[in-house]
């Protein structure tokens, strides 16, 4: 299934965490080799809802706050892409989609 209906990307995630330097679980470094840093958030959050509206979303887990989900694509920057794993939960409270993170696909 590919992920439908009202979905979230709060900008805290991306302009407090992944587009942060952080000493353990950078992310970074690994954004910015295809051109996503601080000055572009808004192009990152873009991204990152593109590939998962077009992606396949497999169910990965669940708990009390809702179903994870895995959607694995390519996330397209401004200068390149990237193999990616985005990590999305359907909550629980509202069936919202929102963004939890994301990492390099192994």
């Amino acid at each position: 299934m590919k992920l439908q209906g009202t979905i979230v990307i709060p900008d805290a995630k991306l302009t407090q965490y992944l587009l942060v330097s952080r000493p353990e679980d950078d992310k970074s470094k690994f954004l910015a080799q295809v051109g996503f840093t601080l000055d572009n958030p808004d192009q990152l959050k873009q991204a990152v809802l593109k590939l998962a509206q077009s992606y396949e979303a497999i169910v990965d887990r669940q708990n009390k706050y809702g179903t994870y989900y895995l959607v694995e694509g390519p996330l397209l920057g401004p200068n390149g892409s990237l193999a990616v794993v985005t990590v999305w939960i359907e909550r629980t409270v509202d069936g919202i989609f929102q963004f939890v993170t994301l990492k390099p696909k192994r």
